[in-house]
């Protein structure tokens, strides 16, 4: 019977080239082929969602890699479909590893009669079998607390001050860190304070859900380097409009740091007629062809954290650690050389 001597991966088909990298980086740390377990992830013809594992998995410590991006519901119906499949064949323990927490957004009540459906989504991953959540900044940490098993979150920030230290290192000084709302302050603040630079903050005001009225900057720009950072960029409408309004009130250049490039409808093309001189997001949800051709839009990849997150949490070591640049700097060093 096998005593989980090594971590299992399992990818569904929302973003398998980034559980392709993840395999690739921990064969990289284990100095053997790890490779995605042999599955089966595919549709019926009226679209019900079907699993078959090919390999045994029994007494198993499995990884399933699922962001649960659009569509959202079939994303979500293969992790929980995969967890069945993997409970039922008597893997010992099994971790979501979800790149993107889908419905996140939808974590409290702001009206009456309305649901709150970042708490059903964890209900569900608790009740299909998952033993303990592996994501990345979640748009609300309280989400952490819907669930009754360990949720490790993961922090772009760390990740996003090693290539802005290295992709500005020449003007560090003129660099000043966005937050897009006043909601977002925290996470501005701590990249920031990793960076070494000031912050201002853009308020927004709207007239109605979806419409910013009017937008006014808390803090004076003028000469900067502005990087406004946000969790999640959607249509990109507010955040152009962020960059307008910095431009206009002295900044030099806006760049944006976004950990999950959502990026629907019209958005790539919003993007690229902006003032914005660099949008760069994570691979979190896998990059359409169209985001990948954009001029100013770049991709940092996640893989070497989520393969470090994966071996720590096998082999019970921490995670928080990857927060730190000293852990962190290392699994990275290929790309940000000498930061």
């Amino acid at each position: 019977m096998p005593a989980m001597t090594e971590p299992k991966l399992i990818a569904g088909n929302a973003n398998r080239p980034l559980a392709n990298a993840i395999a690739r980086r921990m064969s990289m740390h284990r100095g053997m082929n790890v490779a995605p377990v042999e599955a089966r992830v595919e549709r019926f013809n009226d679209q019900e969602i079907f699993v078959e594992v090919y390999e045994n998995v029994r007494g198993e410590d499995m990884f399933i890699i699922q962001p649960t991006s659009n569509p959202a519901n079939d994303n979500l119906m293969e992790l929980l479909i995969m967890t069945d499949a993997l409970k039922r064949s008597s893997a010992a323990r099994i971790t979501a590893v979800i790149p993107y927490f889908g419905y996140a957004r939808q974590d409290r009540r702001a009206k009456a009669r309305t649901p709150i459906s970042a708490k059903l989504v964890a209900n569900l991953l608790t009740e299909a079998g998952v033993d303990r959540v592996l994501t990345l900044d979640l748009h609300a940490a309280q989400i952490q607390g819907f669930f009754d098993i360990p949720v490790d979150n993961l922090y772009a920030a760390p990740v996003f001050a090693l290539d802005i230290k290295h992709h500005f290192r020449e003007r560090l000084s003129d660099l000043m860190v966005i937050s897009p709302d006043v909601g977002g302050v925290a996470r501005a603040r701590e990249l920031a304070q990793r960076i070494g630079a000031p912050l201002a903050i853009v308020d927004k005001r709207r007239e109605k859900p979806g419409e910013v009225a009017e937008m006014t900057v808390i803090g004076d720009v003028t000469g900067k380097t502005c990087i406004i950072v946000d969790d999640i960029c959607d249509t990109a409408g507010t955040l152009c409009k962020a960059a307008q309004v910095l431009t206009e009130h002295g900044a030099t250049e806006v760049h944006a740091y976004i950990t999950h490039g959502v990026l629907s409808g019209p958005a790539v093309e919003r993007v690229q007629a902006s003032v914005m001189k660099s949008l760069v997001i994570t691979d979190s949800i896998e990059p359409s062809d169209k985001v990948k051709s954009a001029s100013n839009i770049r991709i940092v990849p996640t893989a070497p954290m989520f393969a470090q997150a994966i071996l720590n949490i096998w082999n019970g070591t921490s995670v928080s650690s990857l927060f730190e640049v000293d852990t962190l700097g290392p699994i990275y060093e290929g790309l940000y050389s000498g930061v």
